[in-house]
């Protein structure tokens, strides 16, 4: 999963068909808890899906923008726009759906 950076986020959205960041700080359990979830389903929609991190400690920019203000939180991009999101720690089954939502 590639980690994104305020200097590098609209380029990796704006180079991507369709990806998924997911907002999260070293110090949130739920969002290490939700970390090996979102590593299976990259594993399982590689080719279709690109899946990247943002450090919402380190990037504050870029999460204020997207008024982040719960983590973990994860974005759907679609040629280069936001089109869905999640907050929380949700289940496999929860991120596919939004996935397959998008991928139709």
């Amino acid at each position: 999963m590639k980690a994104l950076t305020d200097e590098t986020f609209e380029r990796e959205v704006s180079e991507n068909k369709l990806l998924l960041v997911d907002f999260w700080a070293e110090w949130c359990a739920p969002c290490r808890m939700l970390t090996p979830i979102l590593e299976e389903v990259g594993s399982e929609y590689k080719g279709r899906v690109e899946f990247a991190k943002m450090d919402v400690s380190n990037n504050n920019a870029t999460a204020t923008k997207f008024r982040i203000t719960a983590i973990p939180t994860m974005i759907l991009f679609k040629d280069g726009k936001q089109v869905n999101s999640i907050i929380g720690a949700v289940s496999k089954e929860k991120i596919k759906g939004m996935l397959n939502e998008h991928l139709a």
